[in-house]
């Protein structure tokens, strides 16, 4: 089994569209597929979530979701505003192990030391030692963002397994294409994959088309063909 996390440096960078095209891109190849979301915040019981967008672009069917809460505010703080109990750090940890499936992808909330529950995404990659994937911006900013994100797994002992930009436009500015060329220079991580700016709103099979050709291929033999 492939254990492959997801992480950002900070909220709406990306996550959930890269996390679907990773799944498609493993689905495409014959690989079974689990998405597994700790937490989901920022939407009602019953209205379609993060895993929703997942499973209807990439075709997943197994999807894990453990907390819901309603306000759009780190886990942590919407648990404690709803009266809601704090996702544990066994429990979802057990949640994770127990996927089957050739590709398991974590997808997390915001950023990597955004409180889950009493815990954050780079404590659970600690323990299950899974490569992170990186999801970042194109523009102004980008730069500092990732290298203290990725300097926070190095800290930590943790691969990164790449970073992806979460939202790459048709014509990008003069900040975006030096940070294509940067953001790999000042991390000291390749730059693996870039998704098409609107791929969201594609139909399920033109994501499930395209998706592959987003990453680089040697890095997707890698951590998501083999």
């Amino acid at each position: 089994m492939t254990l492959l996390f997801v992480t950002g440096t900070s909220t709406d960078v990306g996550k959930t569209i890269v996390t679907a095209a990773l799944a498609a891109t493993a689905t495409a190849a014959g690989r079974s597929v689990a998405v597994c979301k700790p937490a989901q915040t920022g939407v009602a019981p019953g209205e379609p979530g993060d895993l929703a967008t997942i499973a209807q672009l990439s075709g997943v069917a197994r999807t894990v979701e453990l907390a819901r809460y309603p306000e759009p505010l780190a886990p942590d703080t919407a648990a404690r505003r709803c009266g809601a109990p704090l996702l544990t750090f066994d429990e979802t940890l057990s949640a994770i192990t127990e996927l089957t499936a050739d590709v398991v992808l974590v997808e997390g909330a915001g950023g990597l030391l955004v409180r889950i529950g009493e815990f954050t995404l780079l404590d659970l990659a600690v323990k299950l030692a899974a490569p992170v994937v990186v999801v970042t911006a194109p523009g102004l900013g980008t730069l500092n963002h990732t290298e203290l994100t990725t300097g926070a797994l190095a800290a930590a002992g943790v691969e990164c397994a790449g970073l992806v930009i979460g939202s790459w436009p048709e014509t990008p500015d003069l900040a975006m294409e030096t940070n294509r060329t940067d953001l790999p220079r000042v991390t000291g991580v390749d730059l693996v994959g870039m998704i098409p700016a609107g791929a969201g709103t594609r139909s399920p099979n033109g994501f499930r088309a395209d998706a592959a050709s987003w990453f680089d291929a040697d890095w997707a033999d890698r951590y998501l063909l083999v």
